[in-house]
């Protein structure tokens, strides 16, 4: 699939105090004062209502901590408004930082493409979930069923995760081959198995690793396994368990969930 340019946009904003001063928007309207000498012209021009305009120019007069616009006393020409002398150096200095602003944009978008995929990276580490194990990957099959759909998500270090999920909850999230998705797993819906002895068992996920961090707790100890291709599943098991089979750093162990435990999402 072609690849879409990506560019950057963003504006300039002014604060004092943490209030919001004004962006481009209230700079126009300082700049069409000075231009008609006239709040009333001044605000037809950047189509802002009279009352409008005044509330923002009372608005900055106020968090300026000085007039940046002023009346003039009436006459033959019925007075009008213009900006000061810290109004129009204002206006002067934004136009200054717009062009800057503007520059850095234009430098930060020639970077744009490797960027945008550590954008989306962040994003997803930004999610929030109880869930201890989260893996995204691409959906590698979907075999629907009367009433549940089979799922296979495809990881990137080669490990298939198998979800069961219903019709409803497959079309609502649009999974289908190709579709990227997370799987999330609670830390306490694992198994550890530490020697199968040619056993089998039920659990359609089973992930095997080496344990990298044993953390135990009060009632209960956190077992974190690396997995081939750089990731980690962890599980929680009791003290006791942990004891009997000999949990230690460097142990081979398989972490095995059912399918009903995996609950699928899709990236924003």
């Amino acid at each position: 699939m072609d690849k879409v340019a990506i560019g950057l946009q963003g504006s300039v904003w002014m604060t004092v105090g943490g209030e919001q001063l004004g962006g481009a928007g209230r700079v126009e309207l300082l700049a069409a004062i000075a231009a008609c000498g006239s709040i009333t012209q001044a605000a037809k021009a950047v189509k802002m209502s009279y009352k409008a305009a005044w509330d923002a120019i009372d608005a900055m007069n106020n968090l300026a901590g000085e007039p940046l616009v002023e009346r003039l006393a009436g006459g033959k020409g019925g007075g009008g408004t213009r900006l000061t002398q810290r109004g129009r150096q204002l206006v002067d200095n934004f136009r200054i930082i717009e062009v800057e602003h503007a520059r850095y944009l234009r430098q930060l978008g020639s970077q744009a493409e490797g960027i945008a995929d550590d954008l989306l990276l962040i994003r997803r580490m930004a999610m929030k979930t109880t869930a201890r194990n989260q893996f995204l990957g691409k959906v590698a099959e979907l075999k629907a069923g009367a009433v549940n759909d089979e799922v296979t998500l495809m990881l990137p270090g080669g490990q298939r995760i198998v979800a069961i999920v219903t019709q409803g909850s497959s079309d609502s999230l649009g999974l289908g081959p190709g579709v990227e998705a997370f799987a999330l797993i609670k830390a306490s819906s694992i198994i550890l198995v530490a020697d199968s002895d040619g056993a089998r068992f039920s659990a359609r996920n089973q992930l095997a690793g080496a344990v990298t961090r044993v953390q135990t707790g009060t009632v209960n100890t956190e077992v974190v396994l690396a997995l081939p291709g750089g990731g980690t599943i962890a599980a929680i098991i009791t003290n006791q368990s942990a004891s009997e089979m000999a949990i230690a750093v460097g142990s081979r162990v398989t972490a095995m969930f059912k399918a009903s435990s995996v609950i699928l999402g899709v990236p924003a």
